[in-house]
C-alpha cells in the first residue's frame, strides 16, 4: 500500500529540493552503516538537507570521509538498501504517532476514573503499535524519506566543527558533508 502511495506522490517526491534531500538522507544512513562496521560503539546522529548532511558525534574526519565515499560508491554500485537505517528519526516519529493513536483510541470517551481501569488495555494497544512501528518506519524510509539511488550525487567536501549545547558536558563534534547533483 505504501508503495502505491509513493507512486501517487511521485510528482512531489521528484521535486528537485525533495529528491536531493532524500538522496542525501540515504547517503547519510549509508555513511553511518559503513562507519558502524568499522567503529565499535559508534554513537552518531545525522540530519539531511538538500545540500548535504550533518553527522553529530565524535569520529575522526578521515574515517567519516572514507566511509561517506565508500557508501556513495556502494550505493551507486547498486547497494540501495544502505539507505535504510533502523535508528532513523522516521522510525521514531512512526512509533510516536502509532502509540499516540493507540492511546487516544484506548482512552477515547473515558473519564479520569475509567482511564485508570483501561490502562492495561491501553498499554497492550501501545505495545502492539510499537511492534508495527519498526517495519512501517522502515517502509516509510524506503518509499518516502530516503532515496537509495544517489544517481549522479557527488561529495564536494567534508568539514569538521564543534558546537556547545545547553546543559552539555562539553563540545559536540559536527561533520558537514556537502554534496551536489547535476
Amino acid at each position: 500500500m505504501l508503495e502505491q502511495l509513493a507512486i501517487m506522490a511521485r510528482p512531489v517526491l521528484d521535486l528537485p529540493l525533495i529528491r536531493q534531500t532524500r538522496r542525501n538522507h540515504g547517503l547519510e544512513h549509508a555513511t553511518i552503516h559503513v562507519l558502524s562496521a568499522k567503529t565499535k560503539n559508534l554513537r552518531m546522529a545525522g540530519r539531511s538537507t538538500d545540500s548535504g548532511f550533518y553527522l553529530f558525534g565524535d569520529a575522526p574526519t578521515d574515517q567519516i570521509e572514507a566511509s561517506a565515499r565508500e557508501a556513495l560508491r556502494r550505493m551507486q554500485g547498486g547497494e540501495h538498501s544502505l539507505a535504510i537505517h533502523p535508528n532513523c528519526g522516521t522510525n521514531l516519529v512512526t512509533a510516536g504517532v502509532l502509540t499516540s493513536v493507540a492511546a487516544m483510541v484506548g482512552l477515547g470517551g473515558s473519564n479520569r476514573r475509567d482511564s485508570f481501569e483501561r490502562l492495561p488495555v491501553v498499554m497492550l494497544l501501545m505495545m502492539v503499535a510499537v511492534l508495527f512501528a519498526q517495519p512501517l518506519g522502515m517502509s516509510l524510509q524506503k518509499h518516502f524519506t530516503t532515496d537509495g539511488d544517489p544517481a549522479d550525487l557527488e561529495i564536494l567536501n567534508i568539514t569538521r566543527s564543534t558546537m556547545t549545547l545547553p546543559l552539555s558536558d562539553g563540545p559536540m563534534t559536527v561533520h558537514t558533508v556537502a554534496t551536489r547533483s547535476s
